[in-house]
Order: C-alpha cells, then sequence, then structure tokens
C-alpha cells in the first residue's frame, strides 16, 4: 500500500498556531485533533466551521492544567497511545514550537513516523497534491523520500508507483516519467539495472 493512503494523523498545537487553513486536508485520509489550553474558550468560527467537515475524523481536545509544556505533554501522550494502536500510520504535529524535534527524532528512531510542520499548508501530502509544475511535483516528491527513515523504493518500478500512490494516482504516465527523470537528473536518486541508490543525505547534492 502507498504512503498516501496510510492514516495521517495531524495533531495541531492551537495554543501556538491558531491561525490554519485545515480545508486544505479535505479529502485524504487524515484524522485531525485540535488541542487547545485549559483557559482557551473561543475558537474562530471559521476553524470550528472547517472541522465540521471533518465529522468524527476531527476533534477538540481541551487540555487539563496550565503550564509551559502542559499542552506539549498531552500531545506527546496522544502521540504514543495512537502509535500503539495505529502502528503503521503517519503523525504530524502543527507547531512552531521547536521543543518537539526531540520527541520526534526520539520518535523515529523508534520507526514510528513523525514530523513536525510549521503549518497544514506544509504537511508533505498536502504540498504534493497542490503542486501544480513540474518542478514542484520534484521537490515534494524528493522531500517525502528524504523523510522517510525505511520504506524507501528499492526499484525503478517501485519507485514509479510510490510517484504515482503519492499524488492519489491522478498522475498521468507522461508526467511521471518528467518527475522520474528530474529527480535522476537532480542527483536525488540513481538507478542501475532496475536498482535504485539514494544521494547519502537523502536530498541532492548543494
Amino acid at each position: 500500500m502507498g504512503q498516501g493512503l496510510k492514516t495521517n494523523f495531524v495533531l495541531i498545537d492551537f495554543e501556538n498556531v491558531q491561525s490554519q487553513d485545515i480545508t486544505a486536508l479535505g479529502g485524504r485520509p487524515f484524522k485531525i485533533k485540535v488541542f487547545v489550553g485549559a483557559n482557551q474558550t473561543k475558537v474562530p468560527l471559521q476553524t470550528a466551521s472547517s472541522l465540521q467537515v471533518f465529522g468524527s475524523d476531527a476533534e477538540y481536545v481541551q487540555i487539563d492544567g496550565n503550564g509551559s509544556n502542559a499542552l506539549d505533554f498531552h500531545i506527546a501522550y496522544y502521540i504514543g497511545r495512537l502509535a500503539v494502536e495505529h502502528p503503521d500510520a503517519h503523525f504530524h504535529v502543527i507547531s512552531k514550537d521547536t521543543g518537539f524535534d526531540p520527541l520526534i527524532s526520539h520518535l523515529r528512531r523508534k520507526k514510528i513516523s513523525c514530523q513536525r510542520s510549521a503549518s497544514v499548508s506544509d504537511i508533505p501530502l498536502v504540498k504534493i497534491a497542490n503542486s501544480n509544475t513540474i518542478s514542484e511535483k520534484v521537490d515534494a516528491v524528493a522531500s517525502n523520500l528524504a523523510k522517510r527513515n525505511t520504506g524507501k523504493p528499492c526499484t525503478e518500478a517501485t519507485l514509479r508507483s510510490t510517484i504515482k500512490a503519492l499524488f492519489g494516482g491522478k498522475l498521468s504516465e507522461a508526467d511521471a516519467d518528467a518527475v522520474l527523470g528530474e529527480l535522476l537528473g537532480r542527483g536525488v536518486v540513481a538507478i542501475n539495472d532496475g536498482k535504485v541508490s539514494y544521494h547519502p543525505a537523502g536530498a541532492p547534492p548543494a
């Protein structure tokens, strides 16, 4: 199954980032949890309305107690619990707080797919879906491949199918060829006898 078809949990630190285009997540396998502070009693109408579209796939989590890291601990707890229930899921923490980064690095070492983005629009799957030009598509695919600790396609055939899956199967053969060709041209990947190798840093050389 391609990465784009797996469940993606989006955990939004609403104390830290309150202006988000949540509608950008529509039509994709996202489950959304909006974490609000104990004293946050109001949510913007635009946010509330956009969340209603997701029905049971979206919920608010109001934390208990106050403190500089109280909300962060709640998000960490939910990631741990959900990772046990959904071991193949991907987790996206939406926050500008770099304090999450050590936790995310630890989770990745434990083979739990997790990353932090400053906004919903920065989530790789959203970037991919919103990319228009071939160059933008290549940027999105290269970023996706670079963030994978495991599960990188090992053969040309699986790489090609992965590229198509990232775009929800809506990428034409011509565009898939163009994306693959540009990945090769940038040095992101190399293909020999049908086997794929990656630049050591997971990204094109500087």
